[in-house]
């Protein structure tokens, strides 16, 4: 297999991970979750599973936080690694169509911190439509795309404190580098 980078917002990881290690904070889902969750998208991703990846970034993103925990100053919530993995998986490499599994998981996200989880999944679909513009909607599913207005607004009311100034700032340089070009 041809030896990929690693992820420079995903933290490092060991050298052998399972599901299991997510599993195993299945009821406590903070900041500990938080760092396992990502560093095992860095483990998947260096196994060059793109797609699984993602996934386990997602369960990140998704994670029981606050805003305030320690872990978030190195490893802010995981918009801007979402962005790398998707604009740098490798070719032939399976991601799937990151646009369409968030448009899918905002849409139909239930449970507990349900509207957090939908904006979330929102903003990382802003996220995948900044580096990767060429990937479609899905035109079976009608839903409305919400503006990226919408998706500020959205995090404001329930993201995690400064949750809207990491993603903003993504967003802003998205849209210089696309003025320079």
């Amino acid at each position: 297999m041809e030896t990929v980078a690693n992820c420079p917002y995903l933290p490092p990881a060991p050298d052998r991970m399972s599901w299991r290690d997510l599993a195993a904070w299945r009821e406590q889902q903070g900041p500990e979750f938080y760092a396992i969750a990502l560093a095992y998208g860095q483990y998947l991703w260096r196994q060059g599973l793109s797609a699984r990846a993602l996934l386990a970034v997602d369960r990140g993103l998704y994670a029981d936080l606050t805003g305030s925990e320690a872990i978030l100053a190195d490893w802010p919530l995981p918009y801007r690694a979402i962005g790398w993995l998707v604009a740098n998986n490798p070719p032939g490499v399976f991601i799937g169509n990151p646009r369409v599994h968030y448009q899918h998981l905002a849409d139909r996200v239930r449970g507990e911190r349900a509207e957090q989880k939908k904006w979330r999944a929102w903003a990382a679909w802003a996220v995948v439509r900044q580096v990767a513009p060429d990937y479609s909607a899905d035109p079976k599913h009608d839903v409305a795309e919400p503006t990226l207005e919408q998706i500020e607004d959205g995090l404001t009311q329930h993201g995690a404190s400064g949750e809207v100034a990491v993603w903003q700032a993504l967003i802003d340089e998205f849209r210089q580098s696309q003025t320079r070009t």
